[in-house]
């Protein structure tokens, strides 16, 4: 196969890829009022769920606590939050960039948030 025919070949191939791709940007389209936190799937498998989550000064409801199924790896993107972890008196602060490892059934709440706070969340088995 000459050079020229393999590179319109390989052209072809990523076309066909690239209309297969799912693709967006973690910042756009953020609802501008948002009562609750705001939860976006943005990949699920039957063992993997990745998120997106918005959230605008929320926290947990008081006594609430997080105890999930799966483990979460979760990062502040944009902003700022403060979880506290069962039996932990001081709390974490995460800011953009901070991320933490949260193995399952790990109790644990939001405490704070900051102004339009975007976080990466991981959900794996």
């Amino acid at each position: 196969m000459m050079i020229q025919e393999y590179r319109e070949k390989d052209e072809d191939s990523i076309m066909e890829d690239s209309e297969k791709r799912d693709t967006g940007n973690i910042f756009s389209d953020i609802p501008g009022n948002l009562p609750e936190e705001f939860f976006e799937d943005i990949l699920t498998t039957a063992s993997f769920r990745a998120e997106r989550i918005v959230s605008d000064g929320h926290c947990s409801p008081e006594g609430f606590w997080y105890d999930q199924n799966m483990n979460e790896w979760v990062m502040v993107l944009k902003g700022e939050a403060v979880l506290l972890f069962e039996n932990q008196d001081k709390p974490l602060v995460l800011k953009a960039g901070d991320y933490v490892r949260i193995p399952a059934h790990v109790r644990h709440r939001v405490e704070k948030t900051g102004r339009k706070t975007v976080w990466f969340a991981i959900h794996y088995v």
